[in-house]
């Protein structure tokens, strides 16, 4: 005698659902859109890798690469070219650098208080006005850069260029601030809480709880939301090219003009450069650059995350 097995509730054999029922094939199409979006997202990042790379290649195909990387002199639509890419290099790093002393220590201490010491009613007000700057629009915080931040840093010091790094850096790391502060929260957030009632136990006040025992549980949050954020300064368009000015020299003084890899892709867009040629093709070897530079951040960056949790990176 053949006993049947049972029929769980819910599986695909069960009489509720059946085959090919109304419930299974619309989850079945929510499967198929959720694929297409997916599949869209995947198929967009190949086509631009694929339009940089093959654009990149024509250029290196004229240009050596040793030259491309150690070549201190940038001026591809002048009558005497050079391709030198360290100085757009160099000033790119400037203008993150100096967000990155702006928006990190700025954006933890943030972070720590909301997660630590603030009572639920002011972190309710406090993080959703923190991140309606994430959605100012670019080209305000250019404007905001060039008619306050400006001015204000010549008043400070004189020696400061209308147009220099200083101002696109300050303006960008309050860009790059939400990012910061939001990631990092949640970084100290998850840390358990039998962690720091442990540490209420032993005798520690609310704040060595915070700096030697929360902040060092949440580090490889912390770090990732360190390095996402650099990136994400490291890409900023509108405010460089407004602010920062566009003279790609190699230089260490933010007080001075600078021109960024986005910068130079923004202007470069925007000028009369025929269609094949080397100064086209100039664009997309700068973009490939800040590619490469970028997706290995963000690489590092859940590298860091898989690093500091056991896992493998």
């Amino acid at each position: 005698m053949t006993i049947p097995s049972p029929v769980l509730p819910g599986s695909r054999m069960s009489p509720s659902r059946g085959f090919g029922g109304p419930r299974d094939r619309k989850e079945r199409l929510i499967h198929a859109a959720l694929a297409f979006c997916a599949g869209v997202s995947a198929l967009v990042t190949i086509l631009t890798v694929l339009v940089l790379f093959t654009e990149a290649v024509g250029f290196f195909t004229r240009v050596s690469v040793w030259e491309f990387l150690t070549e201190t002199r940038w001026t591809p639509s002048f009558r005497e070219k050079h391709f030198g890419i360290l100085p757009l290099l160099s000033g790119s790093l400037l203008v993150a650098g100096v967000a990155g002393i702006v928006a990190l220590p700025t954006g933890l201490l943030a972070a720590i208080f909301l997660s630590e010491h603030a009572g639920t009613g002011l972190r309710n007000l406090l993080k959703p006005l923190l991140e309606v700057l994430a959605g100012i629009p670019t080209v305000v915080y250019g404007y905001f850069a060039v008619t306050f931040v400006t001015p204000a840093l010549r008043f400070l010091f004189p020696s400061a260029g209308i147009f220099n790094a200083a101002s696109a850096g300050i303006v960008v790391g309050i860009m790059i601030l939400p990012m910061v502060t939001s990631l990092s929260e949640d970084a100290l957030r998850a840390v358990p809480r039998h962690l720091r009632d442990a540490a209420h136990a032993l005798g520690a006040t609310s704040t060595e709880v915070s700096i030697r025992v929360v902040v060092p549980a949440g580090a490889s949050g912390i770090l990732a939301s360190f390095i996402l954020a650099l990136s994400r300064a490291l890409g900023e368009t509108m405010v460089v090219s407004m602010a920062a000015g566009n003279s790609p020299q190699m230089t260490l003084n933010p007080l001075e003009s600078v021109q960024t890899m986005t910068a130079f892709i923004l202007q470069g867009g925007l000028g009369a450069m025929s269609f094949g040629s080397l100064e086209y093709q100039t664009l997309f070897a700068v973009g490939m650059v800040l590619f490469l530079i970028t997706m290995a951040m963000n690489l590092a960056s859940q590298w860091v995350l898989a690093r500091f949790r056991g896992g493998r990176p």
